[in-house]
């Protein structure tokens, strides 16, 4: 009985130890007052316009033991666009740019996340102006610390070129002597602080 009872304690655990750990997953909130959603586009072929989603939201579910097992969503109101030209926001969110009224929001959902060098790849599917696409973006991730309001801050920064006519965002005028008005490439730069 005791060598019978000493086999099933072995027995329950190697079970034990064949099982997956479980991740620890932790929810990190968007502090705004610390955040940008930023971007720049060309403009005349000499500048750039640089601009910002005023309005967002983020949810970050981090797994603590492995970055790469995180997830990320994301989504801003095309109506809060902010380039610090009121005529031209009026333009971005009308028919020949975002549409705002028809397509309220663009959204961002990760499907997989991977290390490359001190960050990472985040891959996943970002909707614009009604069309979907899988795009990669570029992620660096700070480790946490502490707030003297005793919270767990992180600081994530997300950047990427994307090219603004594969989402349908096509409108442009051809210069006099040649060349667009407006370039395709849009840089994204996005800097959140993450609460824990």
């Amino acid at each position: 009985m005791k060598l019978h009872g000493l086999f099933s304690s072995l027995t329950l655990v190697s079970t034990l130890l064949a099982l997956p750990a479980v991740a620890e997953t932790s929810d990190w909130a968007v502090d705004p007052a610390h955040s940008r959603v930023g971007f720049s586009v060309p403009h005349l072929m000499v500048s750039e316009i640089e601009g910002q989603f005023k309005t967002y939201s983020a949810k970050v579910a981090l797994d603590e033991s492995d970055l790469a097992k995180s997830q990320v969503e994301f989504s801003a109101e095309t109506a809060s666009i902010d380039t610090g030209n009121a005529d031209r926001d009026k333009h971005l969110k009308s028919p020949e740019f975002f549409d705002a009224p028809k397509f309220p929001q663009l959204t961002f959902k990760s499907t997989k996340i991977t290390k490359a060098g001190k960050g990472y790849k985040l891959k996943g599917v970002l909707t614009i102006h009604g069309v979907s696409k899988e795009v990669t973006l570029d992620a660096a991730v700070s480790q946490p610390v502490k707030s003297p309001m005793d919270k767990l801050v992180r600081a994530v920064k997300i950047t990427a070129k994307l090219k603004r006519g594969d989402f349908g965002l096509t409108w442009n005028k051809t210069l006099d002597q040649g060349g667009l008005l407006i370039g395709d490439d849009v840089l994204i730069n996005v800097k959140l602080e993450l609460n824990k």
